[in-house]
């Protein structure tokens, strides 16, 4: 019983990768209305949740990703950093 209740948590759901685009994509643009907004701290978790979905294939491993994608994504990490610092300082 607990043998098939562990295999079923660690399957991961196979959802398409255009899910994952509209997601990241809709969790960006929340960060910019709250950027607008002047509302720094929820700009940064909004930009942060959109990591979550991740905006490439997220079933290729991270070895295997392009060098762009992967300074695509370090780059995105600075700016959620950077804007939690921001929203701290300010």
């Amino acid at each position: 019983m607990t043998s098939e209740i562990i295999e079923k948590k660690g399957q991961v759901k196979n959802l398409s990768p255009a899910f994952y685009r509209w997601m990241y994509g809709a969790f960006v643009l929340m960060t910019v209305y709250f950027l607008f907004r002047a509302d720094y701290m929820t700009a940064a978790s909004n930009l942060g949740i959109a990591l979550i979905f991740d905006p490439f294939n997220p079933t290729i491993k991270w070895q295997d990703r392009k060098t762009f994608q992967k300074v695509l994504l370090f780059v995105h990490v600075a700016l959620v950093i950077a804007l939690f610092v921001y929203g701290i300082l300010r």
